[in-house]
């Protein structure tokens, strides 16, 4: 493997979308984690990012820490200026350190629905609104991971919302949706109020197997282009973490091995044009998370 892709990254590119685990021993885990990933260190993370010639990058705090968001911290402060964050909080957090971790580099919170398994649409609906209600003074946004029935069924308090909203991983979209489906309709509108912004990430976890038809994501992908070309973002999800299959939440389960080149392949697939690669990977970002 080379040490940089030869995929043609344009100036301050950013990945939208990845993680940092460290140490057990220094960062420990919440007790009620619903899996274990293995190491992800600051080291490798810029390995990462040097291979795929990416300047900017955004981490978001995994859900295995709970909302004990020193691992993404210290990987921040080592990447001044560089890095951005998202962070998972107390609701009991007060305004001073909201203050503290915007000058540290956060610019907004996650709201982890799909990993807590949740599925009914009224249990994010409070958080949603009174997390906004307190960040937007700092010009922070939401990040929003949960199944697209949960999107859909909020989609018009998010485009109300105070705060724009990131949906994680192609909004959780089934790969296998018509296009006329009541929820991809939602979706849709909810992209054309301007509220919302889209990951182009992880495709792998929108099909029960894994893998994805490549030609019906490429076509979502554009379509997301087309009606909102300034609320579409790209990430890695570096580095990709799974739960395998028949293993214990607390036993390690190892990362997803993916190709070397298909990340590179996404980006050249779903972003074809440098028009279209300097606006998602270097424009809108930097709009977002103020770079």
């Amino acid at each position: 493997m080379s040490d940089r892709s030869t995929l043609q990254m344009p100036q301050n590119a950013c990945d939208c979308h990845t993680h940092v685990v460290g140490p057990r021993s220094r960062y420990p885990m919440a007790e009620d984690r619903r899996y274990t990933p293995g190491p992800a260190s600051h080291g490798a993370l810029l390995a990462h990012l040097a291979l795929h010639g990416l300047r900017r990058v955004v981490i978001v705090q995994p859900s295995v820490y709970g909302t004990d968001n020193r691992c993404m911290l210290d990987s921040l402060d080592r990447l001044a200026d560089r890095a951005r964050g998202i962070a998972v909080l107390d609701e009991g957090v007060d305004a001073a350190t909201l203050s503290s971790l915007h000058r540290r580099g956060i610019r907004g919170l996650r709201i982890d629905v799909e990993s807590a398994g949740l599925r009914d649409a009224e249990a994010p609906q409070a958080a949603l609104t009174r997390w906004a209600e307190r960040i937007e003074r700092l010009g922070w946004h939401l990040q929003v991971y949960a199944a697209l029935d949960i999107i859909a069924a909020l989609a018009d308090r998010l485009a109300r919302l105070a705060v724009p909203v990131v949906l994680d991983h192609f909004a959780m979209l089934p790969m296998d949706i018509d296009p006329d489906d009541r929820r991809a309709k939602a979706l849709l509108e909810l992209l054309r109020s301007g509220n919302a912004y889209i990951k182009l990430s992880a495709p792998y976890r929108l099909a029960p197997s894994g893998t994805p038809d490549k030609q019906r994501v490429g076509r979502w992908a554009s379509t997301f282009m087309h009606i909102a070309p300034g609320r579409v973002l790209w990430g890695s999800d570096w580095p990709h973490t799974s739960r395998e299959a028949g293993k214990p939440a607390l036993e390690v389960s190892r990362c997803r091995i993916l190709p070397a080149t298909d990340l590179d392949e996404s980006v050249a697939d779903w972003l074809a044009a440098p028009a279209l690669k300097q606006r998602v990977l270097v424009d809108n970002p930097a709009c977002l998370y103020r770079f």
